[in-house]
């Protein structure tokens, strides 16, 4: 790859990763290509040397942030299947996680702007749900994606924690906040068994 084709790469690279931060914080249709290019530090007319459309860029960011968590565990040494529900769950319903909502689950983020989406941006989320729901399983499980009873387990679990994400992010109390993160934390534990 020659010297320009890298540095367009790069510059594509750019815009996906602001964009998928950017989607989470303001929703799929909360930011529009002539502020993503800004700050980005490109013009609007470079947008379409990098995408053909505004969904391919959504497309893209969405994969983007489907695989955010997954990489930035592997970057730090830890294969994500080995991450045991409760420090999942401590995790995921952390403080942190409630307010970092542009580097957090895009789910928790985007749940209503998701089912209102395109076909294309649905089946990518329904992809990810589908693979999210194997991961836990196996976690309940010991490894078994197969348990049945597991497999209704982390259903529930993954739908509670999203739900309490998002509950949390909505409560300007933060003591309320806390609290809901906090029982749904404990309920995790106890209803996994871990």
């Amino acid at each position: 790859m020659g010297h320009s084709q890298v540095e367009k790469q790069k510059t594509h690279e750019k815009i996906v990763e602001i964009a998928s931060r950017r989607l989470r914080e303001k929703g799929l249709e909360g930011i529009g290509v002539a502020d993503l290019m800004k700050e980005a530090g490109l013009t609007v007319g470079g947008f379409y040397k990098h995408f053909e459309s505004r969904d391919q860029l959504v497309r893209e960011a969405m994969q983007l942030a489907f695989g955010s968590w997954e990489a930035k565990v592997r970057a730090e040494g830890v294969d994500p299947a080995d991450i045991p529900v409760s420090a999942y769950a401590a995790t995921y319903l952390g403080g942190d996680h409630r307010e970092g909502v542009g580097e957090g689950c895009p789910f928790a983020a985007l749940t209503a702007d998701l089912a209102r989406s395109g076909d294309e941006c649905r089946t990518l989320a329904t992809d990810q749900l589908k693979t999210n729901v194997g991961r836990m399983t196996a976690r309940i499980a010991g490894g078994d994606e197969g348990d049945a009873e597991a497999r209704r387990k982390a259903i529930i679990l993954s739908a509670l924690m999203t739900g309490a994400v998002g509950l949390a992010r909505v409560a300007n109390d933060e003591a309320f906040a806390a609290e809901i993160l906090k029982t749904a934390e404990s309920f995790v534990n106890d209803f996994a068994g871990k």
